[in-house]
């Protein structure tokens, strides 16, 4: 075992990293050559695959190449940016500038083009896991964690910023504080909101979503809110 074999293998917490590539002899390689360096990670060969597992486990990084065949690989990076604390890389054959860039602005943390060494790879993950690590801590509460106070009306994150929520989102939060850490369906919110789940525009929850984060980041707070493609939501600190 060369020492930066080793290196990896002897830190304290190792990330969960979600692989997903239709290649699958790039795929079985990534996979077999990140666990023998001392990594935890699972491979996947479609997005849908990768979005049922997130919805129960997400992971701390996922790995995902652009060309994939049920889903695009900058559709996919959208829509895991959308849960904010997940590390991203894109690992694809598409090297040109116009694709590094699409790739990064989309929301990916790094850009891998193939042929990619497992090595360089690993190095990557531990290096934007470290990273988002250093993040965390800085941005992690003091005091008491999230919380619905003042009869659920008042959002406060235990540092002493507060948000003021609307009935929509007072009755939102509410239901995903119900099972924190768990993934929410959407009809099960639509109830929560006094909707009728037969006869309701879903898109109306996205909006509610993004209408509470800009607001919540203008009273200086990072909600732990994760969007899950095609299920729901989940509340998970």
């Amino acid at each position: 075992m060369t020492e930066e074999d080793a290196s990896i293998n002897t830190l304290a917490s190792t990330p969960l990293v979600y692989l997903v590539d239709h290649e699958e002899k790039f795929l079985q390689e990534m996979v077999l050559g990140l666990s023998r360096l001392g990594l935890n990670v699972r491979g996947f060969d479609n997005a849908a695959s990768l979005y049922r597992t997130f919805s129960v486990k997400p992971s701390d990084i996922v790995i995902l190449d652009i060309g994939l065949e049920d889903e695009d690989g900058l559709s996919v990076t959208a829509h895991l940016r959308a849960s904010q604390s997940v590390g991203i890389i894109i690992a694809t054959a598409r090297g040109s500038i116009d694709d590094r860039v699409a790739g990064l602005r989309t929301g990916a943390d790094a850009y891998l083009v193939k042929p990619i060494d497992v090595r360089e790879l690993a190095a990557t993950v531990m290096a934007l896991n470290s990273r988002l690590k250093r993040s965390r801590i800085l941005s992690s509460p003091t005091g008491p964690a999230w919380a619905l106070v003042e009869g659920d009306w008042v959002l406060t994150d235990g540092m002493g910023h507060r948000l003021r929520l609307t009935t929509a989102e007072q009755r939102f939060l509410g239901r995903l504080f119900l099972e924190r850490g768990k993934t929410v369906d959407r009809r099960a919110l639509v109830e929560a909101l006094g909707g009728d789940v037969y006869d309701f525009n879903y898109a109306h929850l996205d909006t509610i979503v993004s209408r509470l984060r800009k607001r919540a980041r203008k009273s200086g707070m990072v909600l732990p809110l994760h969007a899950v493609r095609g299920i729901g939501f989940a509340f998970t600190e």
